[in-house]
């Protein structure tokens, strides 16, 4: 039974990761349609507003609440919690904050109210693979000192994507010139 219960969780870590990854990028494109000529621009953010619904209610929040399901399932099952997987909960929370944050701006953003850029926006797009990088790490590694270097690893990761961002927004600026 608890190989099951574990398999589903993981199916639905991926689905709910899957529409994290891709709803923030909605939210990035539904905002670069601000800065467009009417039609096009109310053309493309109804669009942006129906794909994000269907995503956000469709697969992103059913995962996430299946994730919930599933999770503590697996600890009923496992009847006790390692260190590691203490931390991993810590992670799990995180991403859980991240998720209703992400659930704010989806609301501002079906209202019609852009209060984040774009390059912002790319920014939160992230969060979600920090968080991933993560929680594998812990679940994969499971030990004190693997988990330090991971967690250097993870600090590394980051420092790198910022970097990634910034250089991207500086050839869009380039290119838009």
């Amino acid at each position: 039974m608890y190989l099951t219960i574990k398999a589903l969780h993981i199916i639905f870590i991926v689905t709910w990761f899957a529409g994290l990854f891709y709803i923030v990028r909605l939210f990035v494109y539904y905002t670069e349609a601000e800065t467009m000529q009417e039609p096009r621009r109310q053309i493309l953010q109804e669009q942006y507003r129906i794909m994000m619904k269907r995503l956000w209610f469709g697969i992103t929040w059913p995962s996430a609440v299946l994730t919930l399901i599933f999770g503590p399932w697996m600890l009923i099952l496992l009847g006790s919690v390692p260190f590691w997987l203490w931390i991993k909960l810590g992670f799990v929370l995180g991403l859980y904050v991240y998720f209703f944050f992400l659930h704010g701006i989806f609301k501002d953003l079906m209202k019609g109210r852009v209060k984040l850029t774009s390059t912002q926006l790319r920014v939160w797009n992230e969060v979600a693979t920090i968080f991933l990088v993560a929680i594998v790490f812990l679940v994969v590694l499971k030990s004190f000192l693997s988990m330090i270097w991971a967690m250097v690893g993870l600090i590394i990761f980051v420092v790198v994507l910022m970097l990634a961002i910034k250089i991207y927004k500086n050839i869009r600026e380039k290119k838009s010139r």
